[in-house]
C-alpha cells in the first residue's frame, strides 16, 4: 500500500485531532459529562484506594489491601477463560500476519514492521489496573429494563514497577483497557427504606451528583454514602469484563500507513462457576462468515430487513443475533473515510467489492426504504444506501471505535497518577464520547421523571442532538474539526442521511478523498 497524498492528509488530520482536549466545551461552562460519568482525577483516585478498586470489585473476599497486581489478578480461577481466551487471539494475530505479509516482520521491540504489545506485561506482577473512570449507561437500560442500564467502571493498565513509577511522576500508562460492567440495579438491590430502589431513584441519584463541586476524599465519601450513586454498586452486579488491547503498532513507513491495531474482546460472567466466559461482541457481526456462508448470509439479510428489526437498525437498538457474530474482532485505526477493507461491513453492501458475492444487493436496501414509507414510518438516520452502510458498521464495537475516537480507544481515562492530573494534556475520553453525553443526560432526566425515555441515538460520526444548542459551534458537532458532508450544489442532489452534517458559520466541509463526500470542518480558503 503506498503512501498516497489523500492519506497523508487523514492521517495528519487524525494525529492533530488528538490533540483536541476540551473536556469542557467552552471555558466556565458545564461539564459536558455532568452527572453521566466520573472522570476527575483526585476523586478516581481515592475510590481506586477504597471501595472500588479492582481487588474490591473483582476479588472482594481477597484478605490483603494491598493493589491487585496483574500476576495476582490473572492467576484468579475466575480469569483463567480470559487468560486463555486473550493468548489464543495473540497466536491468531501472529499466525495471520505471516501468512498475509510475510514480507513484513512482528515481533515486541522497535525492530520489527509491525511491534507486538509485549504479553508479559499483561500477566506482570509489575503492572496492574487503575480505576480511570466511571460512566452511566443507563442508556442502555431498553435491553434489560429490570436492571436500569449499566454502570461502568474503567481500568486503565498501568506499569508500577518500571523506574519512577508511581503517585507524583509521569506514571507508564499502558494501551489497554478493562471495562467492569455492572447492571445499575443489583439484583434485590434496596433503598434502606420499605422496598427495591426503582430507575427513576439511581437516575436522580446521579444528575443530583453532578451538580456537586465535591472532589477527592470528599467526593468518595459523599458518592458513597447512603443517597450516593455509588452506594448502589455492589460486586454481585457485574454482568461482564470488556478488554481493549493495542494488540500491535505499525509506524509509517516506505511501504504502507501509520497503522494501530486493537483487540477487543468480552467475558460475561457465569456467577453459578465464578468464572467470566467468552462471549460474542454485542452487534460485531462476523463479516468472514457471512461472505462465505450464502445460507448464513442469506438468514441475516431476512433477518435484518425484517420491518421491526430494521426500525431497531435505523434508531440504533437492534440487538443482533448471536449466531451472527464473532467473539473477538480487531479494530484497526485510522481508517479514513472513505470505505476500506479495514471497516467490519466492508463488501457486505453491493458496490463495496466487486470480487465478492455481497449479502446486500441496492435493490434491497431501495425495497426496505420504500416499505417503510410506504407504511408511514418514519426512519431517523437510515434514509439512503449510504445510511445503510454507515450503521451497518458504526453499530459494531470495531466501527464504533473507529469512529472519532483517541487512537482505538472511547474512554482511555484519567491519568491520576501523573504529577499534575488536573492540568494533564491527556483527556479521559473520545470526541464521540462528549458528543453523546447530552442523549445520554436527556434518558436519565426522563427516567427520573418517570417519563418514557427515547433511547435512540444517531450516527457515530455526529451527536444526536435533542434540540439542544450546547454543542452548537464545536468539534463535537458542526465546529472546526467536526465530521461533515460535502453539499452538492443543487441540494436535491444531497444524500438525504447526510444532508444535515453541515458547518458552522465561517467553516466549510473539506472532503477526505475523492471516494466519500464525508470530511471535516475547516476553515473556508481565502
Amino acid at each position: 500500500m503506498r503512501y498516497q497524498p489523500r492519506v497523508r492528509l487523514a492521517v495528519a488530520i487524525f494525529t492533530l485531532l488528538l490533540g483536541v482536549l476540551p473536556a469542557r466545551h467552552a471555558l466556565g461552562a458545564p461539564a459536558l459529562d455532568r452527572g453521566t460519568a466520573i472522570t476527575d482525577p483526585a476523586s478516581l483516585r481515592e475510590l481506586d484506594r477504597g471501595r472500588l478498586s479492582l481487588a474490591r470489585v473483582m476479588l472482594p473476599t481477597r484478605s490483603s489491601s494491598a493493589p491487585l497486581t496483574n500476576s495476582e489478578l490473572f492467576a484468579s480461577p475466575s480469569m483463567a477463560p480470559v487468560r486463555k481466551a486473550l493468548d489464543d487471539e495473540f497466536d491468531r494475530y501472529i499466525a495471520r500476519h505471516r501468512a498475509e505479509l510475510p514480507n513484513e516482520s512482528i515481533g515486541v521491540g522497535e525492530p520489527y514492521d509491525f511491534q507486538l504489545f509485549d504479553r508479559t506485561l499483561l500477566y506482570s506482577s509489575q503492572t496492574r489496573f487503575v480505576l480511570a473512570g466511571i460512566v452511566n449507561r443507563m442508556d442502555r437500560a431498553y435491553l434489560a429494563e429490570k436492571n436500569c442500564g449499566e454502570i461502568r467502571l474503567i481500568y486503565r493498565l498501568t506499569q508500577i514497577g518500571a523506574p519512577g513509577a508511581g503517585e507524583g511522576t509521569v506514571s507508564p500508562r499502558l494501551p489497554m483497557t478493562l471495562n467492569v460492567v455492572l447492571k445499575a440495579k443489583g439484583d434485590g438491590v434496596m433503598d434502606g427504606g420499605d422496598g427495591s430502589i426503582t430507575c427513576a431513584a439511581i437516575a436522580g441519584r446521579w444528575l443530583a451528583a453532578g451538580e456537586s463541586r465535591l472532589t477527592g476524599a470528599e467526593f468518595a465519601e459523599k458518592f458513597l454514602s447512603g443517597d450516593g450513586p455509588l452506594e448502589l454498586i455492589p460486586s454481585a452486579s457485574i454482568d461482564r469484563i470488556e478488554t481493549n488491547l493495542q494488540i500491535a503498532h505499525a509506524p509509517k513507513s516506505a511501504s504502507r500507513d501509520f497503522r494501530t491495531d486493537y483487540l477487543l474482546k468480552v467475558f460475561h460472567y457465569n456467577a453459578p462457576s465464578d468464572i467470566f466466559a467468552e462471549a460474542p461482541l454485542e452487534n460485531q457481526i462476523d463479516r468472514a462468515r457471512l461472505l462465505a456462508d450464502e445460507n448464513l448470509g442469506r438468514d441475516f439479510k431476512a433477518w435484518l430487513l425484517d420491518p421491526v428489526h430494521f426500525s431497531e437498525f435505523d434508531r440504533g437498538i437492534v440487538l443482533i443475533p448471536d449466531k451472527f457474530l464473532v467473539t473477538g474482532v480487531i479494530a484497526s485505526t485510522p481508517v479514513g473515510f472513505a470505505p476500506s477493507v479495514l471497516q467490519p461491513a466492508f463488501g457486505l453492501v453491493e458496490g463495496d467489492d466487486a470480487a465478492k458475492d455481497s449479502v446486500f444487493k441496492q435493490s434491497d436496501v431501495v425495497a426496505v426504504l420504500e416499505k417503510a414509507a410506504k407504511l408511514g414510518v418514519a426512519l431517523q438516520n437510515i434514509r439512503s444506501l449510504g445510511g445503510f452502510e454507515r450503521r451497518l458498521s458504526d453499530m459494531t464495537c470495531s466501527g464504533c471505535h473507529q469512529t472519532r475516537g483517541i487512537g482505538g480507544f472511547h474512554f482511555p481515562g484519567v491519568d491520576w497518577m501523573a504529577a499534575r492530573p488536573d492540568n494533564s494534556t491527556v483527556v479521559p475520553a473520545s470526541p464521540h464520547f462528549f458528543g453523546d453525553q447530552i442523549r445520554r443526560r436527556d434518558i436519565l432526566a426522563a427516567l427520573r421523571d418517570g417519563k418514557a425515555p427515547d433511547y435512540s441515538r444517531g450516527f457515530s460520526s455526529r451527536p444526536q442532538l435533542r434540540g439542544s444548542t450546547e454543542l452548537a459551534g464545536t468539534e463535537y458537532q458542526d465546529g472546526w474539526g467536526a465530521h461533515c458532508y460535502l453539499q452538492h450544489a443543487h441540494a436535491a442532489d444531497n444524500d438525504r442521511s447526510f444532508r444535515s452534517w453541515t458547518c458552522a458559520e465561517g467553516l466549510a466541509c473539506q472532503a477526505i478523498g475523492n471516494a466519500s463526500r464525508m470530511g471535516m470542518c475547516f476553515v473556508k480558503g481565502r
